[in-house]
């Protein structure tokens, strides 16, 4: 499976200002610029981009944890916060702190802990991430 998206750029790095699209159309010319990225501008940037995805993917791989164990959550919600660091001549993503809140029926604290670190360390976002990636979950 191959999944595309495609980043257009025109001008500088600073002035500049380009979008983004995805092959599903869910993103299509989407803005992103320097004032996007580094200022609080409206549009998207890929740290964005990757907390959504990081977010996206966990949970899904939590949910799949949890059927396979034999519990149907209720509701999974999870937060990815992206840190973008200075490194050196550049910047680096350093981090990606997740936060999930679960609501499972009949689900302990330990087999909820247990799945929960599985899914994170199995989630195939996770695995491509060069970053330390912190997990905080609590069980409703």
């Amino acid at each position: 499976m191959i999944r595309k998206a495609r980043a257009v750029w025109r001008g500088t790095g600073k002035d500049g200002a380009g979008d983004l699209s995805t092959d599903s159309g869910v993103l299509a010319e989407t803005p992103y610029s320097y004032r996007t990225r580094f200022e609080n501008e409206k549009g998207t940037n890929p740290e964005e981009l990757i907390a959504a995805a990081h977010a996206g993917c966990f949970t899904m791989a939590v949910a799949f944890q949890l059927q396979t164990a034999g519990y149907e959550p209720t509701e999974l919600t999870t937060e990815a916060a992206v840190s973008l660091d200075p490194d050196g001549q550049g910047f680096k993503i350093s981090k990606s702190a997740l936060t999930l809140t679960a609501e499972v029926p009949g689900l302990d604290q330990e087999t909820f802990d247990r799945l929960a670190q599985v899914a994170e360390k199995n989630c195939p976002v996770s695995r491509v991430l060069n970053a330390e990636i912190s997990l905080d979950k609590r069980l409703k």
